[in-house]
């Protein structure tokens, strides 16, 4: 099928955990009251179609253009701005998308399949939500809203057609069982998260609901962090005390993935001492890791990554990966079928115009015919053909233009069927 027939083209234009450090994506994150002067931004560089999604994760636009390249340059040097940066500084760390392969990560990102982890459910709820803002923005618009629109019906066929959705669950819950071994009855403990990652809060959150008692959240950036913690309701811890706050918790979640350890052993240990030795259990959620290896070496200092979690659940990473194929063919089809619809709606006002023209036709006929049904069908037949027959003629000069005008005539009735020339098909 063909891309989108409506004029203004979709594109996308981000940086997300495989294009980009996670340093450069927390340069680029547009805090939640930044984004409609960021909108705004952009709607004076004549962009009127655009959703910022910035999480953890990603910093992306979602945009429709009429001319999407040069939509796409200034979409790049607004986040280059909003971030500080030269646009030099950004070559090769983000990406470009443009008709299908935009759609087709619209809705892969919608249905979590373009995420760290796939599956994870808060992704949807982000998307929708960055949506509902560009709509208050007046940065919504018909390509884009059609697009989210199916989209969203995209991830909810995956949701419910396929498991995808348990699986990180499943690493979450490998962690809590993990815990619970160290720590006993998690109403009793206190766990700190430090914030980067999807993954970090998917595992507090699960913590959360299996009763935990408290939970302090820091992230390097300190909004980020109170809009986090606000979101769990648990409390929040300056960054730059990092040191003090691993000595109050129980159970670490760090999930930043910065390039660098940001958890060292000197840290824990220091944390164990004035813990009197009480155990500290570490999740390294981040790729690359954001704990230091020495922390494992440590007494009392328990220390697991994604991987360790992984093979407890190692079952329902194959059921998730199984999954994650199903729910690929599920947005291929779902991209699919928006394109089928968009050309219907944009033929319909044809057909309409065919049909009324036809109907004309047809009652000048009966009325030239005086009643006679097999004239009145010779006399519209004549009057059907008139038209066709005369451009054809017109284009006999011109090779090329008449040999695509007889293949578009026969395939629209159908003449190179069998019989379908003399059977009247």
């Amino acid at each position: 099928m063909g891309d989108d027939p409506a004029r203004a083209r979709l594109l996308v234009v981000g940086a997300n955990h495989r294009s980009s450090s996670a340093s450069l994506r927390e340069r680029l994150f547009v805090e939640a009251g930044d984004q409609p002067s960021f909108l705004d931004r952009l709607r004076r560089q004549g962009i009127g179609q655009a959703v910022l999604l910035a999480t953890c994760d990603r910093v992306e636009v979602q945009a429709a253009a009429d001319e999407p390249e040069r939509a796409a340059d200034a979409i790049a040097g607004a986040l280059g701005t909003a971030a500080g940066l030269d646009p030099a500084a950004l070559e090769g760390q983000l990406y470009r998308l443009e008709g299908r392969e935009a759609l087709r990560h619209i809705f892969a990102v919608a249905a979590s399949l373009d995420s760290l982890v796939p599956g994870e459910a808060q992704v949807l709820g982000q998307v929708k939500e960055s949506h509902r803002a560009s709509r208050a923005a007046g940065m919504a618009g018909p390509e884009l809203d059609a697009a989210l629109d199916a989209a969203y019906r995209a991830a909810k066929r995956v949701r419910s057609e396929t498991t995808i959705g348990e699986r990180p669950v499943s690493i979450a819950a490998a962690a809590e069982r993990l815990a619970r071994s160290v720590h006993g009855d998690l109403a009793r403990a206190s766990a700190l998260l430090v914030a980067g990652g999807e993954m970090g809060e998917l595992i507090a959150e699960h913590l959360i609901r299996a009763g935990l008692g408290r939970l302090t959240v820091t992230a390097r950036i300190a909004p980020r962090a109170e809009m986090l913690a606000r979101r769990l309701s648990s409390h929040v811890a300056p960054f730059a005390a990092l040191d003090e706050a691993l000595t109050e918790a129980d159970i670490v979640v760090s999930a930043v993935g910065a390039g660098r350890p940001l958890v060292t052993g000197e840290m824990v240990a220091a944390a164990l001492a004035a813990r009197r030795r009480k155990p500290i259990f570490v999740i390294d959620a981040a790729i690359p890791g954001d704990v230091h290896a020495s922390v494992d070496a440590l007494n009392d200092a328990f220390l697991y990554d994604l991987g360790d979690l992984e093979r407890v659940a190692m079952e329902g990473r194959r059921g998730r990966d199984a999954e994650a194929k199903i729910a690929a063919g599920i947005v291929d089809e779902e991209v699919e079928a928006y394109y089928r619809d968009r050309a219907q709606r944009a033929a319909a006002p044809l057909a309409v115009a065919l049909r009324r023209r036809f109907e004309a036709e047809r009652e000048a006929a009966l009325r030239e015919a005086g009643g006679d049904a097999a004239e009145a069908t010779r006399r519209l037949v004549n009057r059907l053909l008139h038209d066709p027959l005369v451009a054809l003629r017109e284009l006999g000069a011109q090779a090329e233009d008449r040999a695509t005008a007889e293949a578009m005539v026969r395939r629209l009735f159908g003449l190179d069927r069998e019989g379908g020339e003399g059977e009247g098909k």
